[in-house]
């Protein structure tokens, strides 16, 4: 997982929209892409459902699933093919470790920064205010972290449809939720690639490698020593049972001991909103404290890195690899081992590759107050997402 630094924004970026400039920058995106994604081909269908529905006065929310860090670069092109940019909204984190020149390009690409962990009403407003008056569409990603899951989606935040909501209850124009699938797949066999990297991370935890057995079964093995690392410091002794019981286990207590901590029940909630509060909270505390206060900082810190681990330890579907080994499931694995063994952010791309991207049928998002709706919207969104990618 991306180890963003974990503090308030030093600043708000907002959207520079640039038309223009999108247009004459699109050459230089392609060769971009290919040099750091490794993306090679693009594959793009429903193009003309979005735009039927911004030519009809719709307001237009795209909701993609986040599979890669590569996904940014698949829906400039998409905007390429649709024939106009699209607005983005992203973490602050994402701006906070470009320089100028790229928070710049950033902007002129419609980009504009949130602070997830907080409650950004700036951000809010800058949303709705592109839904309801602009020309453009917006994307949000609605799982808001880089899983590394090509095939699954993860639990959508109801943010994005919060905002969808909120847009169509100002009765400005009709606002439209359009569901996106991407999928990638490789067209140079990445193997030669991962098996060196296979080798670097059992070095990286003392193991000798063994080039003889499956990668799979060396996977495997990998991720069950580390899981008994973590058991051991968390719970005192590593536990028995599937490598997908044991992580979820883990994750709960963890999430559990701070939850009682900070006296709160998050009841029935998932795994990345439990983590929202608690590092909102973290945050918070945070920056009440002094600098010269290292002690309450390291405290805090600690906290920090424990949310961190629930995170990584929620993007290691249990069954993901075992259920269907294929070569795009090894990459994720391997890259996944990368940033969060190796500590290398973000993993390097091995093997060419193309994305399939395709748009839903637009949702119209009602007007109407009704309680629960944007925990309905979110639900639809997300299983209208994954009809799409099991589609493909």
């Amino acid at each position: 997982m991306n180890a963003y630094r974990m503090a308030h924004p030093p600043r708000r970026w907002e959207p520079k929209l640039s038309p223009t400039l999108f247009k004459l920058l699109h050459k230089f995106r392609v060769w971009f892409s290919q040099k750091e994604a490794k993306l090679t081909q693009y594959e793009i269908e429903g193009a003309e459902i979005l735009r039927k529905a911004r030519d009809a006065g719709n307001g237009v929310l795209i909701t993609p699933n986040h599979p890669t860090h590569a996904d940014p670069y698949a829906m400039n092109e998409a905007a390429s093919t649709v024939g106009y940019p699209f607005y983005f909204m992203a973490t602050w984190n994402v701006f906070d470790i470009q320089g100028r020149i790229g928070q710049w390009l950033l902007q002129k690409h419609g980009v504009f920064s949130v602070d997830r962990d907080g409650t950004d009403v700036v951000a809010l407003k800058t949303a709705r205010n592109i839904l309801e008056e602009r020309d453009h569409p917006l994307v949000i990603f609605p799982e808001g972290e880089v899983y590394l899951c090509n095939d699954i989606v993860t639990p959508f935040r109801e943010g994005a449809a919060a905002v969808g909501l909120m847009s169509a209850r100002s009765n400005k124009r009709p606002i439209v939720c359009i569901p996106c699938a991407l999928k990638y797949r490789y067209t140079k066999d990445p193997m030669p690639e991962l098996l060196p990297l296979m080798e670097e991370v059992e070095n990286a935890i003392h193991w000798q490698p063994r080039p003889e057995k499956d990668i799979v079964e060396r996977i495997h093995a990998v991720g069950s020593a580390l899981m008994a690392l973590k058991e051991i410091e968390f719970l005192g002794s590593a536990r028995n049972g599937s490598l997908n019981e044991r992580t979820n286990y883990l994750a709960n207590y963890i999430l559990a001991n701070h939850e009682k901590d900070q006296g709160i029940n998050c009841g029935e909630k998932d795994i990345p909103e439990r983590v929202k509060e608690l590092r909102r909270r973290a945050l918070k505390e945070i920056n009440k404290i002094e600098e010269k206060d290292t002690q309450s900082r390291a405290t805090i810190g600690r906290k920090l890195h424990d949310y961190l681990t629930v995170v990584q330890l929620f993007s290691y579907p249990g069954n993901y690899l075992t259920k269907d080994p294929s070569v795009e499931r090894i990459a994720e694995t391997l890259d996944k081992f990368e940033e969060d063994i190796l500590r290398r952010q973000p993993s390097t791309v091995r093997g060419e590759r193309m994305v399939k991207i395709r748009f839903g049928e637009p949702i119209t998002v009602s007007p109407e107050k009704k309680k629960g709706a944007a925990r309905e919207l979110t639900d639809l969104l997300e299983n209208r997402v994954q009809d799409l990618l099991d589609s493909m």
